[in-house]
């Protein structure tokens, strides 16, 4: 069951000035930076609010760090702006076999890594009315 907006992926060019931009315009301080070597991107976690069920809602900034991966691309033919957005969940597996069984697409076979250990899996945006659409759920919470 999906529990809340995890983030609001947006693509960017210039992952400095982007965050330069949301910290100096809204105020939003960096949670979290990180390289994802299998996804090609460098992105910065900016946290916005915390929610009901513990985890919280993020704006996503993802930079590509080569060409050939999947932002560097959706940057060439969109410009930056909203890439997609991200339900979180209590359990991944389940909540993407059930889409599937809906007929939705589901872009992984299995789950991968994401930001901050998470595990991810995205729904085809044709079956979504046009939304890249991914479901997270949060690494669990170090004691």
């Amino acid at each position: 069951m999906l529990t809340r907006i995890d983030h609001i992926g947006i693509a960017c060019h210039d992952l400095e000035k982007t965050v330069e931009f949301y910290v100096s315009t809204y105020g939003f301080e960096v949670f979290h930076t990180e390289v994802n070597e299998e996804q090609g991107v460098r992105e910065a976690m900016l946290k916005i609010n915390e929610t009901s069920d513990g985890g919280a809602s993020y704006l996503q900034l993802l930079e590509p760090i080569r060409e050939d991966s999947t932002v560097a691309k959706w940057l060439a033919k969109n410009g930056e702006g909203v890439h997609h957005i991200a339900f979180g969940t209590a359990d991944v597996d389940a909540d993407a076999a059930s889409v599937r069984e809906k007929g939705v697409r589901v872009l992984y076979d299995e789950p991968r890594r994401g930001s901050m250990g998470s595990r991810i899996t995205f729904l085809h945006p044709k079956d979504c009315h046009g939304v890249l659409t991914e479901l997270v759920t949060s690494a669990p919470a170090e004691s």
